[in-house]
This record gives C-alpha cells, structure tokens and sequence, in this order.
C-alpha cells in the first residue's frame, strides 16, 4: 500500500509553489452531483480558505501571501488530445504557459518568505501551516486504491474545518471524488475505440508532414527535448494536432467515452460525490461570513 500526502501537508502550501502541469495535466472537473458550483461560488471558497489561513499564521507569528486559484486563466486541460485550433494557434503545447508558471514561481513571495527564514522558523512555519507530529491523523483510501493522509490541525486544517464544518468528512470525499477523474480517463485509454481514434488521426498527422504515432509523442517533442525551442513548429504541429482531432472525428469520440465512463465512475461513488456537492453548497454562507470578517479586521 503506497501513501500518498496531499498538497495541504506539504512544504508547497506555505511556499504556495504553482503547480508544474502542462496542458496534459490534470485539473478535476466538477464531479458532484446536484446543481454544480459557479465558478465565482468556487472563487469565494477558495478565497476564504486562503484567507483564514492567511489569518491564522499571522497569529503564529508568520506571513503569507493569497494564492489565485487559477494563477494562469489561459491554462488548458488536453487529457488526450488537443483539440481546440485557436488555442493551440496562440500556445502550440503550452510552452509558453511553462515559461510564464516557472516565471511565476520565481516571484513568488511566499517561496522568496519561507526560503528566507532561518531553518528553526521553517520548520515552526510548516508545523503552523500543516500540524503538529504528534497531532491526530486522517486517512483515506481512494478508489485507485492509495492510501492518503494528513495531519488534522495546523491553519490549513483549521481553515477547512471553519469553512467545510467537518473537515474528516471533506477530507474523505474530496479525496475519492478527486481521485475519479484519473481512473475514467484510463477507462477511455484502454477502450479499443481509443486506439482506433489515435490510428486515424496518426494517419491525419502523416498525411500533413507530422509524423507521430500518437498526440502524446508529438506533445513530448516540444516539451521535453531540445526541439521545444523551435516555437513556430511547435504551433504548427499543435494546430494540425487540433486539425485532425477535428475531421478524423477523435474529438467527439473521445468526449462520448469521456462522459460513459465517468458517469459509471460517479455512480459507483454517488454518496461521497452528493456529500461533496452538499459540503460545498453549506460552506458558501459560511465563507462568505468569513470574508466579511476579515475584511473588516482588515485582513483584506
């Protein structure tokens, strides 16, 4: 059994490293049922969650810097393919995202803080952030079968418990229902259709000049060899990538498997995916609430 720590336990919440994904990595769409979160619902709960902790290190005799919650908007999600011609014709592969997110993350000021800081008040900062040792432990096991933990105390902990009112319970279903997206992308990757999409559009990519048998080996061409600095390249490929997701009809195959195997998915996880929905939905007042108090201790 192999454990796994969450983000919250690591040094990278008070460091608020940015995240090293390109447009193949992954960002879990909503997955709970009943009437999904608005994206500036989910921007007030994040907000909240920064804030209160942000408020709670400043009692621990440390500062910190809010997080966006989506530092580069531009940012896409291309679990297979990229399909999307006008933003593969201003990103190609995303190079210039990883640019700009190293960028980034080189001004960070809690990186620049916590670095800062002599070796005694780091870890004094990291046990604020993520928990004492010695505190009580929270696990869960996922569906893909990992065991997660974390520790329950610190102000990470602390601002979940006051936002989310059970913070064992958002914990496990946030856990599991992260966990989903994972495992219905490998169900589409092992489905025969999958193959037969990726044979077409190779067979597309060959017919234009682009030799690649599949979307992956033609994205790891420009970000992971010496060849990702010829940019004009790297957009025209993307593009005739995004080209023939379209004509050779992978596109849309792919969204139909998409949707069936994560509506199984869901199903199989239903309880924990409405527990999400319900915890999000009841946390909004509250973090709301939260806001309004700190902005008027002058938190804001």
């Amino acid at each position: 059994m192999r454990l796994r720590q969450p983000v919250a336990l690591m040094m990278v919440g008070m460091v608020a490293l940015l995240a090293m994904v390109s447009c193949s990595a992954h960002k879990p769409r909503q997955v709970a049922g009943g009437q999904p979160l608005t994206e500036p619902e989910k921007e007030v709960l994040h907000e909240a969650e920064q804030m209160l902790t942000r408020s709670c290190m400043k009692d621990h005799g440390f500062e910190m810097w809010a997080v966006p919650r989506q530092p580069l908007p531009e940012d896409r999600d291309f679990p297979y393919v990229i399909d999307d011609v006008e933003w593969a014709s201003r990103h190609g592969y995303g190079s210039d995202i990883d640019a700009e997110r190293s960028r980034l993350r080189a001004a960070d000021p809690n990186r620049r803080y916590f670095e800062n800081l002599p070796s005694a008040e780091q870890a004094r900062a990291l046990e604020a952030l993520n928990g004492r040792q010695s505190a009580a432990r929270l696990e869960v096991r996922t569906p893909d079968g990992v065991t997660m933990g974390r520790i329950a105390d610190g102000c990470t902990s602390q601002a979940q418990q006051e936002i989310y009112g059970d913070l064992a319970s958002w914990f496990r279903v946030t856990s599991v229902t992260d966990s989903l997206t994972a495992l219905w992308r490998a169900d589409v990757t092992a489905d025969d259709r999958f193959e037969s999409a990726v044979r077409r559009w190779s067979s597309c990519m060959k017919a234009r000049g682009f030799d690649y048998l599949t979307p992956l080996k033609a994205r790891e061409a420009f970000l992971r060899s010496p060849q990702s600095a010829d940019r004009p390249q790297e957009i025209r490929t993307a593009v005739a990538e995004a080209e023939c997701a379209h004509s050779t009809g992978m596109s849309t195959d792919l969204q139909r498997m998409e949707e069936q195997y994560r509506i199984q998915r869901t199903r199989q996880h239903q309880t924990d995916v409405d527990t999400r929905a319900r915890l999000e939905h009841e946390a909004l007042p509250r973090a709301r609430a939260a806001l309004a108090d700190i902005g008027r201790s002058g938190e804001g």
